[in-house]
């Protein structure tokens, strides 16, 4: 063997390695509790005065109301049942086990761009949780909307390619983590990004603001070229994220309420600030 090949071959066998312990990292349910923080996934799967991630939020829109499901580990009103691969073809592609689709109200549009380990955490999370004996009721939609084999269609001209949040940029750490967090698991576009008349995103306006988001709510752009945000330092908008207060002395209302208590309120102040890093500086739409 030449000595020009001996390093290559090292280095291949060494990628080889570190990839296959990377893929079998076993999962870890702490960091599946942080990233249903990061989620806000009590947000919508608990409703007012009912038991955590049992569903039954009912959520308006333009299309009807969506209710949600349950998502405690119960073998049979919940995902007790479900297998990663289950739970990851949901959260990619929104299909249930029995293959049918999921309405976009659940935002795998966004949770598609997380990572396999990511996934595997938050699964490993809930099913450590207490199980809850609490069916899932049919949403409320009017004709076409109820007709779930429209999703296919749906899907084929609104579910893009998850963009690869691991490409390297000459962007710092906690911009690259911010974009992440905003892009994936916080699905910070969901409500801060118009939809078009099928209700998908316009990912051209990318956190642009949406005039019609949930339950009825304007919700405000958070890009640096609107005049008001873009007067946002990193600390304002890390004090935003975990108290609710603007830079004012205002506070964010509606909707934005629930995110900030279940959700950021929560988090790391290393990942708000990267959050802040990225709103500051976003990329042009992936």
């Amino acid at each position: 063997m030449s000595d020009y090949l001996k390093p290559l071959l090292i280095s291949l066998l060494l990628w080889t390695v570190l990839k296959a312990a990377a893929v079998a990292a076993p999962a870890d349910a702490e960091r599946g509790r942080y990233l249903l923080q990061m989620g806000g996934c009590s947000s919508c799967h608990t409703r007012d005065g009912g038991e955590a991630l049992a569903g039954g939020r009912s959520m308006e829109t333009p299309f009807g109301t969506f209710i949600t499901p349950n998502i405690t580990p119960h073998p049979e009103t919940g995902i007790g049942e479900w297998s990663d691969k289950d739970f990851i073809r949901a959260m990619t592609e929104g299909r249930a086990p029995d293959g049918s689709h999921y309405y976009p109200a659940f935002p795998y549009v966004s949770y598609r761009a997380m990572s396999r380990q990511d996934l595997l955490d938050l699964k490993a999370y809930l099913d450590s949780v207490e199980p809850v004996d609490a069916p899932s009721t049919e949403h409320e939609l009017a004709f076409p909307f109820n007709i779930r084999a429209l999703l296919g269609p749906w899907k084929w001209l609104n579910l893009n390619p998850p963009p690869d949040l691991d490409v390297r940029t000459e962007k710092s750490e906690a911009w690259m983590r911010g974009r992440y967090i905003v892009r994936g698991p916080g699905h910070c576009g969901e409500c801060h990004t118009p939809r078009n008349l099928l209700g998908g995103l316009e990912q051209e306006a990318h956190l642009a603001g949406n005039p019609e988001g949930p339950e009825g709510e304007s919700v405000p752009p958070i890009t640096p070229e609107d005049p008001g945000f873009s007067r946002w330092s990193e600390a304002d908008i890390v004090f935003a994220l975990q108290t609710g207060m603007k830079p004012d002395g205002d506070f964010l209302g509606g909707s934005m309420g629930h995110v900030i208590e279940n959700s950021t309120g929560k988090l790391t102040e290393s990942d708000l600030k990267a959050i802040a890093a990225y709103l500051r500086d976003p990329e042009e739409p992936l």
